[in-house]
């Protein structure tokens, strides 16, 4: 984690006193108490941890006050004016290859656009909120002039981190725990001085025009900052209706939630930490005590902390929260994964390099109450001597229902040459599942109706069939059987295509719940050809049946709509012919895009394609909708044909394959306050799913 101090910059702003301010309606940005103490927590642990001198660091802070200044020398005021010069001379000394860090702690806001003709006249923007708002010649640091200033460093080549510890919403806080917001609950109409100090304004719209692929409106992903990231990393405090608090956390001193476990995480996790492990943390500790406050990452998220390496993510269930007296942890999925009761969990450290085998485990685990999003599940045997950690990862081992076994019957045809021994085959097949370690397949019974068949054919190989006794298409290369490790190959193909249709089959059956028939998912004709800096101009499908039917190259458009009361937060998967799942959107490393009752999201563009030796294929696109904050991620599954099949692109550039499934339908549902949400789970998520085959061009 640690880099040559050489090669690391930071630019570092902390905001508690704001000068005297006065918005339309009366409203105005209040001071705040540990800002500048998140920063001076921040330079130190860059100082005395990573080796970073002084003259790498550059220190924009506004301590608090009795007169109407802040303590520091004007020069160090965070001002538009400053702030805009950091980041600016930030990109100017650093080199090629350089690590460029930036922290901000203080007030997010929102005010009436400033670029009109980029975004639209009804439009926002989103900002970070000077020392000196309240100046009549002062100006927001806004979220069009961030992009260009974070594109800059991008395309110099500099390894960017950027961490916002602020929300741009906000209101009063119930109780007196001593927790304030980041943020005010108004927005700012005034109209307030338009020419920026980054760029023209023909240069910040062809930056923002690219991040967003060419679309005037102001879509965002869940932080509500900047369009995914390209090329660099991205924490914010909270989703954007959320509120980013600060808190006396050790009695006293305030600081910044996402900063105090930020600081607390990297102080306790070693080397090989990815920003990915590094969030899921911090989203366990937060949540703990603000659950309404979920960071969000955004961009690179596998790659490693201050680092530039990146590492294949690993994929598992979150340990939300750890009862310690009740010996249980709360998971952080549930029904909406596939998750029943029974269902079995092994335990990670923290620190765990690989989540697979058994070294690394500290404990099993058995999921005893089961929610829409969250699980609660029973420590049944704790392992070694390592503690059980919020944040930590845990795999899936059993899914602790019948239904999400799938069956198999090992079947001896009898056509085939003698010298063939299918029956020693089928006996090394059936060897392996006696012995009771696969989760999610078994020997079916004398009468019972099989999932897959598996025979030997006239090339000894063997073949996976379904009920139907046709071969299972796209699994290659063929297994030999008399290959050492073709039984062992069969049986994790056999698991593969069980995980694939527990997901597919997936579904929210209960006719009552309140977002029943709520969550909208709709394709939009299709285009021969398509730029996705144009408008969609779809034409309708010619599709026999209900299936519709695309060649290969073609686009065709996702519509989603929420027709709920509430908040959802949506999730798209495509579940491939190639037996791969991936999340298509959002991309990078956001789980989730809030979606508010009764709007839609922007259409998707999906474009069709095969790979060499398909003649056809069919994706099942898959939509999910939860209202509590949730990961899907951990439901991909690899591509089983071989060589990895690439991802189709979806709004700009496709996914990678991942390597390796480390969970398939995780844990379970924690208590939360609402009790309901353990007892009626079913309200509390949707999921609905389209078809569309692909053919090769030309075809009939």
């Amino acid at each position: 984690m640690t880099p040559k101090s050489s090669r690391l910059h930071a630019l570092l702003i902390g905001v508690d006193h704001y000068m005297p301010n006065r918005l339309p309606g009366g409203s105005y940005y209040p001071h705040l108490g540990g800002c500048v103490r998140d920063i001076s927590h921040v330079e130190e642990f860059l100082k005395n941890k990573l080796g970073l001198p002084a003259d790498r660091i550059t220190r924009l802070t506004a301590s608090l006050t009795e007169g109407d200044k802040p303590a520091e020398p004007p020069a160090q005021w965070p001002t538009y004016k400053n702030i805009i010069a950091g980041f600016k001379n930030l990109t100017k000394q650093a080199k090629a290859g350089d690590q460029v860090y930036i922290h901000y702690s203080g007030h997010g806001g929102r005010a009436t656009t400033a670029y009109a003709k980029l975004k639209g006249k009804t439009a926002q923007d989103e900002a970070l909120v000077p020392t000196d708002i309240g100046n009549s010649e002062a100006q927001y640091v806004r979220d069009v002039e961030i992009a260009h200033l974070l594109k800059a460093m991008v395309d110099k080549k500099l390894v960017v981190t950027v961490v916002f510890d602020c929300c741009h919403s906000g209101g009063a806080t119930r109780g007196r725990g001593g927790a304030r917001t980041r943020g005010i609950g108004t927005v700012d109409t005034r109209t307030l001085p338009a020419k920026s100090l980054v760029a023209s304004e023909e240069e910040l719209a062809q930056t923002w025009q690219s991040l967003s692929g060419g679309k005037t409106r102001s879509l965002k992903p869940a932080s509500g900052w900047l369009m995914e990231p390209q090329g660099y990393v991205l924490m914010a405090a909270c989703r954007a209706q959320e509120l980013a608090m600060e808190y006396p956390f050790d009695g006293e001193e305030s600081n910044g939630a996402l900063t105090y476990w930020l600081l607390d995480s990297l102080k306790q996790i070693g080397p090989g930490l990815t920003y990915k492990l590094l969030h899921d943390r911090i989203v366990a500790k937060i949540h703990s005590q603000f659950e309404t406050q979920t960071p969000q990452l955004q961009g690179e998220g596998n790659r490693l902390v201050f680092g530039s390496e990146q590492v294949q993510p690993q994929r598992g269930v979150t340990v939300m929260q750890y009862d310690s007296r009740k010996k249980s942890i709360m998971l952080n999925a549930g029904q909406a994964h596939g998750v029943r009761k029974g269902a079995q969990f092994a335990v990670y450290a923290i620190d765990a390099k690989r989540l697979t085998g058994a070294d690394d485990r500290v404990a099993l685990a058995e999921v005893t109450e089961v929610g829409a999003s969250e699980s609660w599940a029973k420590i049944t045997n704790k392992l070694g001597t390592k503690a059980i950690q919020q944040g930590a990862q845990a795999v899936l081992l059993d899914p602790g229902m019948v239904r999400l076994r799938r069956s198999v019957r090992l079947l001896k045809q009898d056509d085939l040459p003698k010298k063939i021994d299918q029956a020693k085959a089928l006996k090394s097949i059936e060897a392996i599942l006696a012995k009771g370690e696969s989760g999610f397949i078994q020997i079916a019974a004398d009468k019972e109706p099989a999932d897959y068949q598996v025979v030997v054919n006239e090339k000894s190989e063997y073949e996976i069939w379904d009920p139907a006794g046709q071969p299972i298409r796209n699994l290659r290369p063929a297994l030999k059987i008399k290959d050492a490790d073709s039984a062992s190959r069969v049986v994790s193909r056999l698991e593969h295509l069980a995980k694939y249709r527990n997901v597919q089959e997936l579904d929210n059956r209960d006719p009552m719940s309140p977002l029943a028939r709520k969550l909208v998912v709709e394709l939009i004709g299709k285009q021969a050809e398509f730029d996705p800096a144009d408008e969609p101009e779809p034409q309708p499908f010619k599709s026999e049946g209900n299936t519709p039917v695309l060649k290969e190259g073609e686009w065709t458009f996702l519509r989603v709509r929420n027709d709920s009361s509430e908040v959802l937060n949506v999730t798209v998967m495509d579940l491939q012919p190639d037996w791969g799942i991936s999340q298509i959107y959002p991309s990078g490393s956001g789980y989730f895009e809030p979606l508010d009752p009764g709007q839609e999201l922007p259409l998707l563009p999906l474009q069709a394609t095969l790979e060499p030796g398909y003649e056809e294929g069919a994706d099942i696109i898959k939509v999910f909708a939860t209202v509590g904050t949730t990961n899907f991620q951990w439901l991909a599954l690899p591509a089983l044909d071989e060589p990895p099949i690439a991802k189709k692109a979806t709004r700009g550039a496709p996914g990678s394959a991942l390597d390796e499934l480390l969970s398939a339908f995780t844990s379970g549902a924690p208590k939360t306050r609402n009790l309901n949400l353990a007892a009626y789970p079913s309200k509390e998520w949707a999921t609905a799913q389209i078809e569309v085959r692909v053919q090769k061009k030309g075809a009939k």
